[in-house]
């Protein structure tokens, strides 16, 4: 019987935790997007979600506590069972064969000692069934570690790196090794100082691509080189202290404008009002007294989503490395600020290499080269103009597809 509940028990209780997930992510994502879903009328659609994920929990939660008191009540029924045949036997047994009092008190004990033994099985159970997180602790703990920080004997140069000449040979990635490959050997080169667009449909591995130059993830085959160094021969601090990223969602932390810009506090004040000057947010600093020392709420929520962005734009070109890296960087900002992100892009990176990951293609369409990536392999990698010349390009098709969608939703609806 124990080990039949087991079974059952240790399954339940894992579909619990599985359940109750996505219901504390939806109420925490509800709560923190309460005004943009009000804003547009949504909330009964929330409502709707949120009671359906409850529900699946609490069905879940329903039938463990089914067997928890399907347990009990067989473990009471068995040991009652057992009490009344000793009562049977103690009754049954001849006057003289033991003391009427002895009996009495025997009879007393057995009824302390039922619910003892109850708790006792019932604890085995419960212990046995817990060791689930006992389980997840141990798998938690055999997750290989991310690459050093700092690697002694193989640390880059402090000019590193000098061109920004990326090479990727033979190129394989996955995330695991029971799922399969995302990249699937590409092999090309960005030269330095020059303007990468790399495209292509959702699933493709654009983002993919990115997080290998950063060693988010590691390579199952093939080598990365920065200016002729292999990188999975640095430190990832080594690594990453010398790319700029300016990602899809802009990150701004709880402190001042100056330490969201400069917080290892590097650069002088003058240093700090230029690249604002260049990023147009010279105007919107000065409105607070504070200027410089300006608060910056968790997540930057005092400022808006573009302005944000502008933030991280600055971040970067304060920092003046040599790679950078848009992963759709403009991709949640209106059209005005993706034109000043560009504009400032342009005017600010010509000693740089510049990989844009975007899905307008406006945004690429300006680069040196472009890469077409389709699920894991590299269809096309030349310039835009070589590439547009050719109508059945994969390019082509998709600046087409662009287009396309961008008439249909400006085209004026039928009266």
């Amino acid at each position: 019987m124990q080990s039949y509940y087991i079974s059952s028990a240790r399954e339940l209780a894992r579909m619990v935790g599985i359940r109750k997930a996505p219901v504390l992510h939806h109420f925490s994502e509800t709560v923190s997007g309460a005004a943009t879903i009000r804003c547009f009328n949504q909330g009964e659609k929330f409502l709707t979600k949120s009671l359906a994920l409850i529900d699946d929990y609490t069905r879940i939660t329903f039938h463990n506590s089914a067997t928890v008191e399907w347990l009990c009540i067989r473990i009471n029924f068995l040991f009652n069972l057992v009490f009344f045949v000793m009562l049977v036997i103690l009754v049954s047994l001849p006057r003289d064969t033991i003391d009427p009092s002895l009996a009495g008190l025997a009879a007393t004990y057995g009824l302390n000692l039922n619910v003892l033994q109850a708790w006792v099985i019932w604890n085995l159970c419960n212990v046995e069934n817990k060791m689930i997180s006992v389980e997840r602790i141990f798998q938690f703990s055999n997750i290989p570690s991310e690459s050093p920080l700092v690697i002694e004997n193989s640390r880059p140069r402090e000019t590193w790196p000098w061109c920004g000449t990326i090479q990727i040979e033979a190129l394989q990635i996955q995330y695991s090794p029971d799922m399969p490959m995302v990249l699937k050997g590409i092999s090309c080169t960005f030269p330095g100082e020059r303007k990468i667009g790399v495209v292509g449909r959702t699933g493709s591995g654009k983002s993919t691509l990115i997080q290998a130059l950063f060693r988010v993830v590691e390579p199952s085959a093939g080598r990365i080189f920065i200016d002729g160094v292999d990188i999975s021969l640095l430190g990832v601090h080594d690594l990453r202290c010398r790319l700029s990223i300016i990602p899809q969602e802009p990150t701004l932390f709880q402190g001042t404008v100056r330490t969201n810009l400069d917080p290892l506090q590097q650069h002088l004040d003058t240093e700090i009002w230029e690249v604002l000057r260049k990023c147009r947010l010279e105007e919107i600093v000065r409105e607070d007294n504070r200027l410089l020392d300006a608060p910056v709420v968790e997540d930057g929520g005092n400022w808006s989503v573009g302005q944000r962005q502008l933030v991280c734009l600055a971040r970067v070109l304060l920092m003046k490395k040599k790679i950078l890296v848009l992963d759709e960087a403009t991709a949640s900002v209106d059209t005005a600020t993706d034109n000043i992100i560009q504009k400032t892009i342009r005017q600010e990176t010509d000693n740089c290499t510049v990989i844009t990951i975007a899905h307008r293609i406006p945004t690429v369409i300006d680069s040196d080269l472009v890469l077409v990536l389709e699920e894991g392999r590299i269809l096309e990698f030349d310039s835009p103009e070589n590439l547009l010349r050719d109508e059945s390009s994969a390019f082509s098709k998709l600046v087409m597809e662009f287009v396309g969608r961008s008439e249909g939703r400006h085209q004026p609806e039928p009266m």
